[in-house]
């Protein structure tokens, strides 16, 4: 039977012990997207929002969520975070308005960032959202997803 990493002999949670791991630079990228109907798109790329500049908001909303992930991940270690990069790319093929959210983290440390990649994404995606909401609700927010890690025992390339 194959042995719970986060579970103690007692069976219940626990934050897994990584002092023994080496310190090494660890980088993750993780990508998310959210749909947006044309409006939106403009308001966008006009920073014409109500509410203000959407993408800058997003990207300070992303960044906070990487510094934070541990407080809202259970079994997360808190990291020293060297560096989080929110980056946006519009895809307006196919009469469609997608906008494309590219997270870099890095650290060096004993544990990857390969949540706070994740979380960062995800951040972002829904501050957009939070943001747009009363031009449109039918955003969709898309896949989140885990493109590439490195440092540690393994390194990781979608």
């Amino acid at each position: 039977m194959a042995e719970f990493t986060h579970i103690n002999k007692q069976g219940n949670a626990k934050m897994v012990d990584v002092s023994d791991k080496s310190i090494t630079k660890r980088t993750a990228i993780a990508r998310s997207s959210i749909t947006v109907n044309h409006t939106i798109y403009q308001q966008i790329a006009e920073n014409t929002n109500k509410k203000g500049n959407v993408l800058n908001t997003a990207q300070i909303a992303g960044i906070m969520a990487a510094k934070n992930t541990s407080s809202i991940i259970p079994m997360c270690h808190p990291l020293p975070i060297s560096g989080v990069d929110v980056a946006f790319d519009w895809d307006t093929s196919d009469d469609q308005f997608i906008l494309q959210i590219e997270t870099t983290v890095s650290t060096t440390g004993r544990t990857g960032v390969e949540m706070e990649a994740l979380t960062a994404a995800s951040a972002t995606a829904l501050t957009i959202y939070d943001m747009c909401k009363a031009v449109d609700k039918g955003m969709i927010i898309g896949e989140t997803y885990l493109v590439k890690k490195t440092g540690g025992k393994s390194d990781f390339q979608r």
